[in-house]
């Protein structure tokens, strides 16, 4: 039973990440979309404090794989990736049920940490 709720949720995981990607490579939402949605919405705010429901859950880490796909209007890519990662692995963490999931997100949506640099 532990077997299929494990290939289950991999399963979810894979389908989760392909879905924030269109089908020519490209993001399947903007940077733009994404602050707009996850970070001056509820969003994060509603994960990180446990309120949301798997659907917003799951929006989350899709929006977390776009942004971290797509290519900020100034700053180091590097830095990009190494900020983008915390926050999809954050995502992907709550979707998956992981305890510290909710301080792993609070801690990678540092709004300043990531406009000093790239906006």
């Amino acid at each position: 039973m532990r077997m299929i709720a494990v290939l289950g949720l991999l399963g979810i995981s894979a389908a989760l990440s392909l879905s924030a990607i269109a089908e020519d490579g490209e993001p399947k939402h903007s940077i733009k979309e994404c602050m707009k949605t996850c970070f001056k919405g509820p969003l994060v705010k509603k994960v990180a404090g446990g309120e949301a429901s798997d659907e917003e859950k799951a929006k989350l880490h899709e929006m977390m794989v776009s942004m971290a796909k797509a290519t900020p209007k100034k700053g180091d890519a590097e830095s990009w990736k190494m900020k983008t990662e915390a926050l999809v692995k954050a995502a992907k963490a709550a979707v998956e049920g992981e305890a510290g999931a909710a301080e792993a997100l609070k801690k990678a949506a540092n709004c300043k940490a990531c406009h000093s640099v790239h906006k």
